[in-house]
């Protein structure tokens, strides 16, 4: 075993102590900025970390002119003092903080199992 090893990652994993830290990877920067930057700079809504995740894990993408159809609702939905609203967007349920303008989780309607929302003062069909 007293071969150089050639390869330098390895040779970086045989010569570091063991236990020591590794550099972090560095994240390769996007093209443009993050869709949720957008859409709040843009339409002033937000996406919460599980609306987020509801929306990849359900498989469910919504188009620009969607998003501004759901920006009106809670337009809409803030006009008459609402809360907290439920957005129906063709067959998908959105519900929304109209007062933080963060959407909270999403739901399509083939993943819908009660048909119950709990929580909301509102609902807007836009």
């Amino acid at each position: 075993m007293g071969d150089d090893v050639q390869n330098p990652k390895i040779q970086q994993l045989v010569t570091r102590p063991i236990g020591a830290p590794t550099a972090p990877k560095k994240r390769q920067p996007a093209d443009g900025p993050d869709f949720a930057q957008v859409l709040q700079q843009e339409l002033d809504l937000r996406l919460s970390g599980h609306a987020r995740t509801r929306l990849a894990s359900r498989g469910i993408e919504l188009a620009r002119g969607d998003w501004e159809r759901i920006k009106r609702g809670v337009d809409l939905a803030a006009s008459k003092g609402s809360r907290e609203s439920l957005v129906m967007i063709d067959e998908i349920a959105l519900v929304i903080s109209v007062k933080n303008r963060t959407v909270i989780t999403a739901v399509a309607k083939e993943q819908l199992k009660e048909n119950v929302f709990t929580n909301i003062d509102s609902a807007v069909f836009v």
